[in-house]
């Protein structure tokens, strides 16, 4: 994948990658995700420069979709019901500027609907503090480690994956079950 990609992409940032790739590749309409990096100084940096904290490229994972099939409103519906877009770079016990919350357009026209999608959020109440998401174009995006990979799937026993990344995968197929890929 890459940022020269049509609307049917988006790119969107909430901790630790491996939580959201773990979710997304079991929606139904999603056809593909790839965690990586984005929106930094760095144009290819690796998963050790990103935590160092200095080289400014968030976690990602890029989503493609079947518009036919699902909405970028239910894509980002489900993207904040899996992360908390108020804490200002951390998500948990992950803190850094890696593990911001942003959604990373393609299109202008993506960039107005995450708008509205936070908007809102933010007038029905459904956060206690302001909400950080960074709503920004992609830049210099770069495919993560292949070890990073389906990361979830190929570790489901690793303590990572059991305590942070299960649960949210839980919480999605509870709350979202008619989009849970079949």
């Amino acid at each position: 994948m890459n940022s020269t990609l049509p609307a049917t992409f988006i790119t969107l940032g909430g901790g630790c990658f491996w939580c959201l790739e773990a979710v997304f590749l079991q929606v139904r309409g999603v056809t593909a995700v790839e965690s990586g990096y984005c929106n930094g100084q760095a144009e290819r940096p690796s998963y050790e420069a990103v935590c160092s904290g200095r080289t400014g490229c968030v976690e990602v994972v890029q989503v493609q979709f079947d518009p036919a099939q699902i909405s970028l409103r239910e894509i980002l519906q489900i993207f904040f019901l899996i992360h908390d877009p108020t804490t200002l770079n951390r998500q948990g016990h992950d803190v850094g500027t890696q593990y911001r919350s942003g959604i990373y357009w393609h299109d202008p026209a993506q960039a107005v609907l995450a708008q509205q999608c936070i908007a809102e959020l933010v007038s029905g109440g459904a956060y206690q503090e302001p909400v950080v998401t960074q709503v920004l174009p992609l830049a210099h995006y770069w495919p993560a480690e292949a070890y990073h990979q389906n990361y979830f799937a190929r570790n489901p026993s690793q303590g990572y994956c059991q305590h942070v990344v299960r649960p949210k995968v839980e919480k999605f197929r509870r709350t979202f079950a008619q989009r849970v890929r079949a």
